[in-house]
């Protein structure tokens, strides 16, 4: 996912825009530039590879800067990673600079056209058509914002464009469509960003940008308008966490922080969700309890760990709610002609609430008179603002790539959206909402509890760091457990993980088992399913009798299972439908250790972003 930074006051742009792209650089990102103007010139400096090489040239070669500027991390999707490739790309009379993230759908017909008409391009990327399109309106015109206006009418696809040009010494302009953008407003500057942390330093006052708008940004103005040029209303909010927020405070890796993060993650969610008599309250909601009392069936979709999370969400809905409730890869979603009407309620869960796949997926369903809840940790981001109704988590900023509290503030999320729903359907009343309110306001201290006993979990992770595979098994809301522990392994360790449910283990898995092959089991509750439970133990039996190395995950005092495992991680008893938000934190212990191992960088994997803006 590319980081995009704009800039316009009295500071030195260039060092705005390189500030701005290190806070961005959690992202992902495989090359880097910046275009400011000068003394009316424009200046331009973009190298491949990470943000140091950039720093590198800009140091071999000093050079000043007005108060106006843009910067850009970017992630190859049209040509391959090239100091060439990378943005920002100019005009033929390199008068005018243009970063972009997204991806422009017919931008081989418009390079084609471009090219018949004498432009020479310089790049193999979609982005560089806008850069001489703008150049033709802006030839027709002298107004950057119109030329903004009219090359946007042009485009499809998904993109946020951000311009400068050498005849508009005091402004930029940029324009977005199914793609992040933000303002950030200062007293005699203003901002532009794909995302907050990239001016929290400067300021906290920011502005939601709407779907299809251009934004004309001045040291002392933000205008708005629409692709015809009118006026277009916009939410202005205050960001409530500082850029401190957003450092290691001490920790080696953003990673490890965000770990130890996770009870006060958790707490934050769960704050002021529920009144003394059980009422509970969504941030924002636009769907009355007479819609939910007509919704006939569930259907949740998501990508990656939050659709994991979304697994989760079925056991506790269809427990507390009594309806029918699917889960859905929201890639996969719209593409199989799936059955909707306006008695079908949509789930959508993405961390960034920009998740390209998820936002399709919600337009799709709002398409069919769906109605569409959303589970977000950004406000004021897309996919909430198109939905009928919001859960916020507050995990804060989430620097590194690889989820770790923001999975577990989706999990009670979801577990606050189920008991709404079941309040609101007649089937818990205020006595029941509050004893499982009690229960969630006692997993902080459980989560503090797990993390506080971890190290045995590091010196496992340690000793298998030259292991070429680990297996994951579990049962009921073990399982999607079970598929996030693997998951965190690919993410990180860049090893081959396998979760299955361990009843199908028979079904064919059991074939991979050999000598002193990690196994993860994560064992359910005694207590809360004692027929799984005694099913599982035996699946444990059955893959140590053949040399696997057992490494069980079960709860406190759980004395049938020591006798079978290699390895015991034990986790605090809690009701079974919540075990996932303490069964889930040795995992990822585990695998941030044993990539650490690897000496990979958990902060920022290979070939991963934070957030797919793409499909």
């Amino acid at each position: 996912m590319c980081g995009i930074v704009g800039y316009v006051g009295s500071r030195a742009a260039l060092d705005v825009a390189v500030d701005g792209l290190a806070r961005l650089e959690y992202r992902g990102y495989d090359s880097a530039g910046i275009a400011v103007l000068s003394g009316g010139k424009l200046e331009l400096e973009k190298r491949a590879g990470k943000l140091a090489n950039l720093r590198s040239a800009l140091d071999e070669r000093p050079r000043p800067s007005d108060g106006i500027g843009i910067g850009h991390t970017r992630w190859a999707t049209h040509g391959p990673p090239t100091d060439g490739n990378a943005h920002p790309h100019t005009d033929c009379a390199r008068s005018l600079a243009v970063i972009h993230n997204g991806i422009i759908e017919n931008f081989a017909t418009l390079r084609r056209d471009l090219e018949d008409r004498g432009h020479a391009f310089a790049s193999d990327t979609d982005t560089e058509v806008t850069a001489h399109l703008l150049e033709e309106h802006y030839a027709r015109t002298g107004d950057l914002a119109a030329a903004m206006r009219a090359v946007c009418r042009l485009l499809e696809g998904a993109f946020t464009l951000v311009a400068i040009h050498t005849g508009e010494p005091e402004l930029v302009v940029a324009a977005r469509r199914n793609s992040p953008l933000v303002v950030g407003r200062g007293i005699g500057e203003n901002f532009l960003a794909s995302d907050v942390a990239a001016f929290i330093a400067y300021t906290r006052d920011a502005i939601e940008l709407g779907q299809d708008q251009v934004v004309e940004l001045r040291a002392d103005s933000v205008r708005v308008t629409d692709y015809d040029g009118a006026p277009a209303p916009v939410r202005e909010y205050h960001v409530d966490w500082d850029a401190s927020a957003a450092e290691k405070g001490g920790y080696d890796y953003f990673m490890l922080k965000e770990i130890v993060e996770q009870p006060r993650a958790v707490a934050d969610t769960l704050l002021g969700r529920a009144g003394l008599d059980g009422t509970l309250t969504l941030d924002e909601m636009r769907l009355s309890p007479e819609d939910l009392r007509d919704v006939t069936k569930i259907v949740i979709i998501a990508c990656g760990t939050s659709y994991h999370a979304g697994l989760i969400a079925k056991y506790a809905i269809e427990h507390w709610c009594r309806i029918p409730c699917e889960v859905e890869v929201a890639s996969e979603f719209r593409y199989r002609d799936p059955i909707l009407d306006p008695t079908t309620l949509v789930i959508a869960i993405s961390q960034s609430g920009e998740s390209m796949d998820t936002l399709m997926a919600v337009r799709y369903a709002r398409e069919q008179r769906s109605r569409v809840l959303a589970i977000c940790n950004v406000n004021g981001s897309t996919i909430p603002r198109e939905a009928d109704g919001v859960l916020y988590t507050h995990a804060g900023p989430e620097v590194g790539v690889a989820a770790t509290k923001t999975f577990l503030t989706q999990l009670v999320a979801c577990y606050l959206i189920g008991l709404y729903l079941a309040q609101v359907r007649g089937y818990k009343y205020g006595d029941e909402i509050n004893a499982v309110i009690a229960q969630l306001a006692a997993m902080p201290d459980k989560v503090e509890r797990v993390l506080d006993t971890v190290e045995p979990v590091r010196e496992l992770a340690r000793s298998l760091a030259d292991a070429h595979c680990v297996l994951f098994l579990g049962r009921h809301v073990g399982y999607p457990v079970a598929l996030e522990g693997a998951l965190k392994l690919k993410e990180l360790a860049y090893m081959h993980a396998e979760a299955f449910a361990a009843g199908e283990l028979k079904h064919g898995p059991i074939a991979l088992i050999e000598q002193d092959l990690p196994v993860v089991v994560v064992v359910p509750s005694r207590e809360g399913r004692s027929v799984l439970h005694d099913k599982i133990v035996s699946n444990i039996q059955e893959i140590r009798a053949r040399g696997a190395r057992t490494i069980v995950i079960a709860e406190e005092g759980d004395d049938t299972v020591a006798p079978f495992a290699d390895t015991l991680i034990s986790i605090p008893r809690v009701p079974t439908l919540l075990q996932p938000v303490v069964a889930s934190v040795p995992l990822q212990v585990f695998a941030c250790e044993l990539a650490l191992a690897k000496g990979n960088d958990v902060d920022q994997p290979r070939n991963l972003a934070k957030s797919v803006t793409v499909e």
